[in-house]
């Protein structure tokens, strides 16, 4: 029998009824785009996270573009993020025409090391995007720290982070915006893309949902040309429908986690550490090991799928050779690229499962 890396189908075996509740609603009232259905998820989005506002979008890379552009950042203007994450993070800096500058992660987080944070700073530097990948917010008492002494905003990459905690707050309430994704194997996924943006900031907010529907606060009358990046009514009403079982899933996924840390306790493989600053949602699992190739074939012929995020840094990859970056500049991005291994995970995946895909591991691994 084939473990899949996500299990949607499982996922949404338990709720189809009121997903297909809120078709027929947004069918019968053709509320397609934005609309009540969308409103709806936005105020209970922005309750979840703690803050004012939530603009919901079309993608998560809409999230980070808009909340820049609503920010007034552009051509001549530096964006500081990491090397170690999916290429919509520096894809949302360059479409708004300024510069990513990228800093190395920390060893133990794979976050933003804030230790190296203050040296990439420059005259240019407009906003900072720590990521908070995985699941794990990065180390932001230290981030804002530095971004407040210098006037810098931040703009929180949340967008594998629903749910996770930094000392009892939630990810997506800190910074001036933080962005979120919705794609659907995300621990809070919409049947499609989907995407938002919070903020505390009421300006920041009116300033994105113009910015996401062509600049226009009133039908056929556009203070700026915008962008066409309005969430579809479908997604909003799913959104809200999903948001309800959030906490629990993501308890799944910590319950999940926890298995496997306990089935890989004697052997070499690194198991992911959780900062005790944080509460870890893991939208990924992801392990560390030195023959990871090897035993990742081993997953794939016994039918086991599994994943790599990210295998290639950012500042390697042939759409940011401009920046002029070179294999050495942020090491340890660069070693855990060889190294990381992403192993099944998704709410409800059985003890079973795990236990099956940590067995063909070990055949192969060190055990101590």
């Amino acid at each position: 029998m084939k473990i899949p890396f996500v299990d949607l189908k499982l996922l949404h075996s338990e709720i189809k009824e009121e997903l297909r509740d809120v078709f027929d609603r947004v069918l019968n009232e053709s509320t397609f785009v934005l609309g009540p259905e969308v409103q709806r998820f936005e105020q209970e989005f922005a309750a979840y996270v703690g803050t004012t506002h939530c603009v919901a979008v079309n993608t998560g890379t809409a999230a980070i573009q808009l909340a820049l552009a609503a920010l007034g950042i552009g051509s001549g203007d530096e964006v500081i993020t990491v090397p170690h994450t999916f290429i919509a993070t520096a894809e949302a800096i360059t479409a708004v025409g300024a510069r990513p500058v990228f800093i190395d992660i920390d060893p133990v987080s794979f976050t933003m090391n804030p230790a190296l944070l203050e040296a990439a700073i420059s005259s240019k530097t407009r906003a900072i995007i720590p990521v908070h990948i995985y699941g794990q917010v990065a180390d932001m008492d230290r981030i804002l720290e530095i971004s407040n002494l210098h006037g810098i905003p931040v703009v929180e990459d949340a967008c594998q982070a629903h749910g996770a905690e930094y000392k009892g707050r939630k990810a997506g309430a800190f910074g001036i915006a933080g962005c979120f994704s919705f794609y659907p194997g995300k621990n809070l996924g919409a049947c499609g893309e989907g995407g938002a943006v919070t903020t505390d900031d009421g300006d920041l907010a009116q300033r994105i949902r113009l910015w996401r529907d062509h600049g226009s606060s009133k039908r056929y009358e556009h203070i700026f040309p915008g962008l066409n990046m309005r969430m579809d009514g479908l997604q909003g009403g799913i959104l809200s429908v999903k948001l309800k079982y959030l906490d629990r899933w993501n308890n799944q996924r910590r319950q999940a986690a926890a298995a496997y840390d306990k089935a890989f306790v004697d052997t070499d493989i690194e198991i992911p550490n959780e900062m005790d600053y944080g509460h870890h949602v893991y939208h990924l699992y992801v392990v560390q090991t030195s023959n990871r190739d090897a035993l990742r074939h081993q997953l794939t012929d016994a039918g086991i799928e599994s994943g790599l995020h990210y295998p290639i840094p950012l500042h390697l990859q042939e759409a940011y050779r401009f920046l002029g970056y070179k294999e050495g500049d942020f090491p340890v991005a660069e070693r855990v690229k060889n190294r990381i291994l992403s192993l099944p995970m998704y709410p409800g995946i059985r003890t079973q499962t795990i236990e099956r895909v940590v067995s063909e591991l070990r055949e192969s691994c060190h055990v101590g």
